[in-house]
Protein backbone atom coordinates (compact mmCIF):
# COMPACT_ATOMS: atom_id res chain seq x y z
CA UNK A 1 0.00 0.00 0.00
CA UNK A 2 1.23 3.47 -0.83
CA UNK A 3 1.38 5.41 2.37
CA UNK A 4 2.57 8.90 1.52
CA UNK A 5 0.78 10.98 -1.10
CA UNK A 6 1.62 14.39 -2.52
CA UNK A 7 -1.32 16.43 -3.77
CA UNK A 8 0.06 19.44 -5.59
CA UNK A 9 -1.49 22.04 -7.82
CA UNK A 10 -1.11 25.19 -9.90
CA UNK A 11 -3.95 27.66 -9.51
CA UNK A 12 -4.79 31.03 -10.91
CA UNK A 13 -7.91 32.02 -8.99
CA UNK A 14 -7.97 29.42 -6.21
CA UNK A 15 -10.49 26.90 -7.57
CA UNK A 16 -7.84 24.27 -8.25
CA UNK A 17 -6.47 24.71 -4.73
CA UNK A 18 -9.91 23.96 -3.33
CA UNK A 19 -10.16 20.79 -5.39
CA UNK A 20 -6.68 19.70 -4.26
CA UNK A 21 -7.62 20.30 -0.62
CA UNK A 22 -10.76 18.18 -1.02
CA UNK A 23 -8.79 15.36 -2.65
CA UNK A 24 -6.22 15.53 0.14
CA UNK A 25 -8.93 15.40 2.78
CA UNK A 26 -10.52 12.30 1.24
CA UNK A 27 -7.16 10.54 0.99
CA UNK A 28 -6.39 11.36 4.63
CA UNK A 29 -9.78 9.96 5.64
CA UNK A 30 -8.80 6.74 3.84
CA UNK A 31 -5.71 6.49 6.05
CA UNK A 32 -2.97 7.95 3.87
CA UNK A 33 -0.34 10.44 4.97
CA UNK A 34 -1.00 13.36 2.63
CA UNK A 35 0.78 16.63 1.93
CA UNK A 36 -1.17 19.23 -0.03
CA UNK A 37 1.05 21.96 -1.49
CA UNK A 38 0.97 24.56 -4.20
CA UNK A 39 3.55 23.60 -6.83
CA UNK A 40 5.99 26.27 -5.71
CA UNK A 41 6.22 24.50 -2.32
CA UNK A 42 6.50 20.97 -3.78
CA UNK A 43 10.21 20.64 -4.40
CA UNK A 44 10.55 16.87 -4.77
CA UNK A 45 8.44 13.82 -5.45
CA UNK A 46 10.96 11.28 -4.12
CA UNK A 47 9.51 11.21 -0.56
CA UNK A 48 6.12 10.16 -1.94
CA UNK A 49 4.64 6.87 -3.08
CA UNK A 50 1.92 8.56 -5.13
CA UNK A 51 1.30 12.00 -6.63
CA UNK A 52 -1.89 13.84 -7.57
CA UNK A 53 -1.21 16.91 -9.70
CA UNK A 54 -3.77 19.48 -10.76
CA UNK A 55 -3.64 22.58 -12.89
CA UNK A 56 -6.06 25.27 -13.83
CA UNK A 57 -6.73 25.14 -17.56
CA UNK A 58 -7.11 28.42 -19.44
CA UNK A 59 -7.64 28.79 -23.15
CA UNK A 60 -6.75 25.15 -23.64
CA UNK A 61 -3.45 25.28 -21.74
CA UNK A 62 -2.24 24.16 -18.34
CA UNK A 63 -0.47 26.75 -16.24
CA UNK A 64 3.24 26.82 -17.18
CA UNK A 65 4.43 25.88 -13.69
CA UNK A 66 2.41 22.64 -13.82
CA UNK A 67 3.89 21.64 -17.17
CA UNK A 68 7.39 22.48 -15.88
CA UNK A 69 6.77 20.32 -12.80
CA UNK A 70 5.80 17.36 -14.98
CA UNK A 71 8.88 17.83 -17.18
CA UNK A 72 11.26 18.29 -14.25
CA UNK A 73 9.99 15.25 -12.34
CA UNK A 74 9.07 13.00 -15.26
CA UNK A 75 11.62 10.28 -14.46
CA UNK A 76 10.63 10.07 -10.79
CA UNK A 77 6.93 10.10 -11.66
CA UNK A 78 7.38 7.05 -13.88
CA UNK A 79 8.04 5.01 -10.71
CA UNK A 80 4.99 6.24 -8.81
CA UNK A 81 1.25 6.10 -9.05
CA UNK A 82 0.20 9.43 -10.56
CA UNK A 83 -3.17 11.04 -11.19
CA UNK A 84 -3.67 14.30 -13.07
CA UNK A 85 -6.60 16.69 -13.14
CA UNK A 86 -7.41 20.09 -14.52
CA UNK A 87 -10.09 22.57 -13.62
CA UNK A 88 -11.48 25.68 -15.11
CA UNK A 89 -14.60 25.34 -17.22
CA UNK A 90 -17.60 27.30 -15.95
CA UNK A 91 -21.06 27.96 -17.30
CA UNK A 92 -22.87 25.63 -19.67
CA UNK A 93 -19.71 23.68 -20.58
CA UNK A 94 -18.52 23.33 -16.99
CA UNK A 95 -19.11 19.59 -16.78
CA UNK A 96 -17.68 18.64 -20.15
CA UNK A 97 -14.23 17.11 -20.40
CA UNK A 98 -11.67 19.57 -21.67
CA UNK A 99 -9.17 18.58 -24.35
CA UNK A 100 -5.80 17.71 -22.87
CA UNK A 101 -3.08 20.05 -24.11
CA UNK A 102 -0.64 18.11 -26.35
CA UNK A 103 2.40 18.76 -24.15
CA UNK A 104 0.54 17.48 -21.08
CA UNK A 105 -0.87 14.48 -22.98
CA UNK A 106 2.66 13.49 -24.04
CA UNK A 107 3.99 13.76 -20.49
CA UNK A 108 0.98 11.86 -19.11
CA UNK A 109 1.75 9.01 -21.53
CA UNK A 110 5.41 8.98 -20.47
CA UNK A 111 4.51 8.62 -16.80
CA UNK A 112 1.66 6.18 -17.54
CA UNK A 113 -0.96 8.33 -15.82
CA UNK A 114 -4.61 7.34 -16.21
CA UNK A 115 -6.86 9.68 -18.24
CA UNK A 116 -6.76 13.25 -16.99
CA UNK A 117 -9.84 14.23 -15.01
CA UNK A 118 -11.65 17.48 -15.78
CA UNK A 119 -13.36 19.32 -12.95
CA UNK A 120 -15.55 22.37 -13.34
CA UNK A 121 -14.11 25.63 -12.11
CA UNK A 122 -15.09 28.52 -9.92
CA UNK A 123 -15.19 32.02 -11.32
CA UNK A 124 -14.74 34.36 -8.36
CA UNK A 125 -16.57 37.70 -8.31
CA UNK A 126 -13.27 39.60 -8.11
CA UNK A 127 -12.26 38.09 -11.48
CA UNK A 128 -15.32 39.71 -13.00
CA UNK A 129 -13.97 43.13 -12.03
CA UNK A 130 -11.14 42.57 -14.49
CA UNK A 131 -13.35 40.92 -17.13
CA UNK A 132 -16.87 42.45 -17.07
CA UNK A 133 -17.97 40.26 -20.00
CA UNK A 134 -17.73 37.28 -17.60
CA UNK A 135 -20.27 38.67 -15.14
CA UNK A 136 -23.01 36.26 -16.26
CA UNK A 137 -20.70 33.32 -15.49
CA UNK A 138 -19.87 34.19 -11.88
CA UNK A 139 -20.42 30.87 -10.22
CA UNK A 140 -18.87 27.96 -8.40
CA UNK A 141 -19.40 25.07 -10.79
CA UNK A 142 -17.26 22.58 -8.87
CA UNK A 143 -19.05 19.29 -8.24
CA UNK A 144 -17.89 18.33 -4.74
CA UNK A 145 -19.45 14.84 -4.75
CA UNK A 146 -17.69 14.12 -8.07
CA UNK A 147 -14.38 15.34 -6.62
CA UNK A 148 -14.79 13.17 -3.52
CA UNK A 149 -15.73 10.15 -5.65
CA UNK A 150 -12.60 10.58 -7.78
CA UNK A 151 -10.43 10.86 -4.65
CA UNK A 152 -12.09 7.72 -3.26
CA UNK A 153 -11.25 5.90 -6.51
CA UNK A 154 -7.61 6.91 -6.06
CA UNK A 155 -7.66 5.66 -2.47
CA UNK A 156 -9.22 2.36 -3.53
CA UNK A 157 -6.56 1.88 -6.21
CA UNK A 158 -3.74 2.66 -3.76
CA UNK A 159 -5.22 0.39 -1.10
CA UNK A 160 -5.43 -2.43 -3.62
CA UNK A 161 -1.72 -1.99 -4.32
CA UNK A 162 -2.34 -1.34 -8.02
CA UNK A 163 0.07 0.97 -9.79
CA UNK A 164 -1.37 3.02 -12.60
Amino acid sequence: MSEKVLVTYATKMGATAGIAAAVGSELRAAGFEVDVHELSAAQAVTPYDAVVLGSAIYQGHWLPEAVRFLRRHERQLRNRSVWLFHSGPVGITSHQDQPVPPDVARLARLIAAPPIKTFAGNLQPDAVLHHPDLERLTTDSRDWPEIRTWADEIATTLLAGAHT
